[in-house]
């Protein structure tokens, strides 16, 4: 018997190995030939500005963007994706415990299968540059720590008696970590305090010492997002506050397609399970609330230490899922911010895969191989049409001639390849010699200013900021000054999308002694031209651009 146990352990193990680093090369993979997105961009100028927390993140986002190119001195889509990969592997190493702790090995390790295949855990947390890197890092660890705290390891029942330990503290300070790394963080900590308020055992967390010695080293961890506020007027807090008042009436159809849409991202295959058991799991803990059924008193305690369980995740899961979902209604959401809700609430479906495991060993397999081979095929047609133009008609590698024209696809054509702005820059004399004449560059969004730093480098550290005639620079607004640039010489750097702007050319020139365009960088793909990166030489700044907020 102890002989077939250690052979299933040491399979599992292996498949758990296998799922860990077949999912790093995957990602990794993706990582190195997908242009970096918009917000990668972005926040790779946080690592160029490293301060105590940022307009519309905190600061550890920072360090997982930057922590590649400090590594390597190198700047490329893949550098600034190192620090994803790197933590993503660990929460899936952590949710893996996790489940383990909870549940068993085998729950775990179909947990890990389901959270390998997810698209969009693997792409918003595993490998894009974002703030859910480091949040989810935090947010297994905590949930892990918090999991060792509330749930002993009791292997004859009934459990002992809990008792409150140094591992609150912990706790704290991982809670503190993810508030570090988005402001989602606050929102895990709201769960776990709601699990411990409505478990009448573990109410006892209140009047223990160790807990009030976590609150306040919580404090102690997120001082820089309050000691950067508090010199900034608390602007961080009004911005992210703002996302959730109503400005117009409410869609209920709105938050059927913002359901939908996660179902999408989360794939089918996963979504529609995911959220069918975290609802049933919600309405049968509700229903017991309320049921008079009397049972034996062993299988009651039995049943309640199992259903703590599941509350405990619910309590975790729910917030984020219904109350994004909810603002979907008044407002459009993003469908990575209630992912980590989902993450959550994966636990559950690992445990129900384990009843339809012992059901059909073949046919939860084929579940789970048949996602993780379709969603495969997809991202990687999707990343073959991004960076080759598999779609693109005309096309050098189009199949079938091609479909679509450049003009009609800009959801794939904006993404820049910064090695040939690099390469334009580089070989173009007329460019090299502005940038050795200008004080420094500007652009007309946010986004853009990074793709440019990162493009620019090593070539030149010329400071880059925005000026946007919509007022919405983000980060930009702290990490200069309005009259910074007065009397200065500055080159404009855009895209194509932005050259018959009318307003922003008429706005630039009433800003600038003179304004003239002096080269483009043509971006190809496939062959063809899809995009233009423009480039202006704006002389003389003669009054400060305007800003919404800022220093």
């Amino acid at each position: 018997m102890q002989v077939a146990q250690k052979r299933m352990a040491k399979k599992t193990n292996k498949l758990a190995v296998n799922l860990l680093l077949g999912g790093l090369l995957f990602r990794s993979f993706i990582a190195y030939w997908l242009y970096p997105s918009f917000d990668e961009a972005y926040y790779y100028m946080y690592s160029l500005h490293l301060d105590w927390s940022y307009f519309d993140h905190p600061l550890l986002v920072a360090f997982s963007t930057g922590l590649g190119p400090w590594l390597t001195g190198n700047v490329s889509q893949f550098t600034i994706r190192l620090g994803a990969l790197i933590l993503h592997t660990g929460s899936l190493v952590l949710l893996y415990l996790t489940s383990a702790r909870l549940f068993s090995v085998k729950a775990a390790t179909l947990t890990l299968a389901i959270a390998t295949v997810t698209p969009i855990y693997q792409l918003a947390f595993g490998t894009f540059a974002l703030p859910d890197n480091p949040l989810m890092f935090f947010w297994s660890a905590s949930l892990y720590c918090a999991v060792c705290e509330f749930f002993k390891e009791d292997f004859d029942f009934p459990p002992s008696k809990y008792v409150p330990s140094y591992r609150l503290t912990i706790l704290s300070v991982l809670v503190g970590l993810a508030c570090l790394s988005k402001y989602h963080g606050f929102i895990l900590g709201f769960g776990l305090v709601g699990f411990c308020l409505t478990s009448q055992q573990h109410r006892r967390v209140f009047s223990s010492v160790w807990t009030w010695l976590g609150v306040g080293l919580f404090l102690l961890t997120i001082s820089p997002i309050l000691y950067w506020n508090i010199q900034h007027d608390w602007v961080s807090f009004l911005f992210q506050s703002e996302r959730a008042v109503p400005r117009a009436g409410y869609n209920f159809l709105n938050v059927l397609l913002v359901c939908l849409v996660g179902i999408g991202y989360l794939f089918p295959t996963i979504g529609f399970p995911l959220w069918r058991i975290t609802l049933k799991t919600t309405l049968n803990q509700i229903s017991q609330v309320f049921s008079k059924k009397s049972i034996d008193a062993d299988c009651k305690e039995f049943k309640e230490f199992k259903d703590q369980k599941n509350i405990f995740i619910l309590w975790l899961s729910l917030p984020l899922i219904l109350g994004f979902n909810l603002i979907g209604g008044y407002r459009q959401i993003l469908p990575a911010w209630s992912m980590p809700g989902f993450w959550g609430a994966t636990l559950l479906l690992g445990q129900q895969a384990v009843i339809w495991y012992n059901r059909s060993k073949r046919s939860v397999w084929r579940w789970l191989v048949s996602t993780g081979v379709v969603v495969s095929t997809i991202l990687l047609f999707l990343l073959l049409h991004i960076t080759t133009g598999t779609l693109q008609k005309p096309g050098n590698f189009a199949i079938f001639g091609g479909f679509v024209a450049p003009q009609n696809d800009p959801s794939s054509t904006e993404l820049i390849d910064i090695q040939q702005v690099r390469s334009g820059f580089a070989e173009s004399e007329v460019l090299r010699e502005a940038l050795k004449t200008s004080n420094f560059i500007f652009t007309n969004r946010y986004y853009y200013g990074g793709l440019i730093a990162m493009a620019l480098h090593p070539i030149s550290n010329i400071p880059i900021t925005c000026f946007d005639i919509g007022y919405d620079i983000r980060g930009f607004a702290f990490w200069s000054k309005p009259d910074e640039w007065l009397g200065k010489d500055a080159l404009y750097i855009t895209t194509e999308a932005f050259i018959t702007r009318k307003d922003l050319m008429t706005s630039y020139k009433s800003h600038f002694n003179s304004f003239n365009e002096i080269a483009k960088v043509p971006i190809k793909r496939g062959g063809v031209v899809v995009n233009n990166i423009h480039v202006y030489q704006a002389k003389t700044l003669l009054k400060p651009y305007p800003r919404a907020y800022g220093i």
